[in-house]
């Protein structure tokens, strides 16, 4: 488990961070009709934002695989 957690440090750490932008965005910007399909629930706009933060730090996630060229 603890190798898993330092290989994907960057992604776990981007998951959180964009969870918690996601529910801030939801919370302090949000919709006020109900009628946006990401910021009209927080559940919506937190895991938004988990996805759009592990894609974004996984992109500086080096890979060990190709140490062998």
């Amino acid at each position: 488990m603890l190798q898993f957690i330092k290989k994907n440090r960057l992604g776990l750490l981007g998951i959180l961070a964009g969870g918690i932008a996601g529910f801030c965005y939801y919370y302090f910007i949000g919709c006020e009709t109900g009628s946006c399909a990401i910021t009209s629930k927080p559940l919506n706009s937190s895991v938004y934002g988990m996805v759009m933060g592990y894609l974004v730090l996984s992109m500086f996630q080096t890979s060990k695989t190709a140490d062998h060229v």
